[in-house]
């Protein structure tokens, strides 16, 4: 019989140490876990690395609190506004390291990860200036294919010590359903350490048998990958959930206006920290 893990938010923070390297679900604008990055700020969460493919709100808010040193997106987007604004600033004024990546590897690094192997070959980024900035980095290498004797980028496997992921339902055991987009989150599920679900709704076991049927998927999070489950029902605002609730643009623009101004944390603290 597996164990409950349905804990606590002050439980699953203990999960999350100064200096880990971490990861988020969803992109941009949807099914970020801002009721769980909204906890971290609050306890004091620091130094801590972040890796994604394309980030949105939740990476701004982590960077405009102080909360990163280092980032490595392909890209940190608010999507038809432009660019996360305190990113941008961040990475131009050199308050945070920045690792320009790609899409692709970073889908190939996490895909390594998942499966538990040192790397993963990608085609198409060999003649890019990013290959000596990774090379520097540690994170891709130039080799040789050993069937072809093709020029490709092996990229090392990404494994976040802590993947934070936003699922639609959950049992109390850690299995877990997300409906309509999974983006890379099955991936970091697997790859990561450590796995801490926050879910909309904690549903019995028959319940999350007739959602997966439902949708026609299987479950995107076992328990024998999930670390701990926390109860946080519209724990994505003001991101948005796929079928439950749409992003609120109005919300999203106010912050980017004051984080475009260099204000962000006034915002954070007045709405998102009190939210919760």
């Amino acid at each position: 019989m597996p164990s409950r893990k349905l804990v606590s938010v002050s439980e699953a923070l203990d999960l999350v140490r100064d200096g880990d390297e971490i990861t988020i679900s969803g992109m941009t604008f949807f099914r970020n876990p801002m009721m769980f990055i909204a906890a971290m700020l609050r306890a004091g969460k620091k130094d801590l690395s972040f890796v994604d493919r394309e980030p949105g709100f939740g990476l701004d808010v982590l960077v405009a609190w102080g909360s990163l040193r280092r980032v490595r997106a392909a890209m940190a987007t608010f999507e038809h506004y432009g660019l996360a604004p305190s990113v941008r600033r961040a990475a131009e004024s050199r308050q945070i390291e920045y690792l320009e990546d790609t899409c692709g590897a970073i889908i190939a690094g996490l895909r390594a990860g998942a499966q538990g192997v040192g790397f993963m070959p990608v085609r198409g980024v060999a003649g890019s200036d990013l290959v000596a900035v990774h090379e520097a980095a540690g994170t891709w290498r130039l080799i040789k294919d050993p069937f072809t004797g093709e020029e490709i980028v092996a990229v090392k496997a990404i494994t976040p010590d802590v993947a934070i992921i936003h699922v639609h339902a959950s049992d109390e055991y850690g299995n877990a359903v997300i409906m309509g987009p999974r983006y890379e989150d099955e991936l970091k599920i697997r790859a990561a350490k450590k796995v801490i679900l926050t879910a909309e709704r904690i549903v019995s076991d028959e319940e999350l048998r007739k959602l997966t049927r439902q949708c026609g998927a299987n479950l995107s999070a076992t328990t024998l990958h999930t670390t701990v489950v926390v109860h946080a029902p519209e724990g994505a605002w003001p991101t948005g959930v796929y079928g439950l609730y749409q992003p609120d643009y109005k919300a999203i623009e106010e912050y980017y206006n004051v984080a475009k101004a260099g204000r962000a944390k006034e915002w954070i603290s007045s709405v998102l920290l009190r939210r919760w």
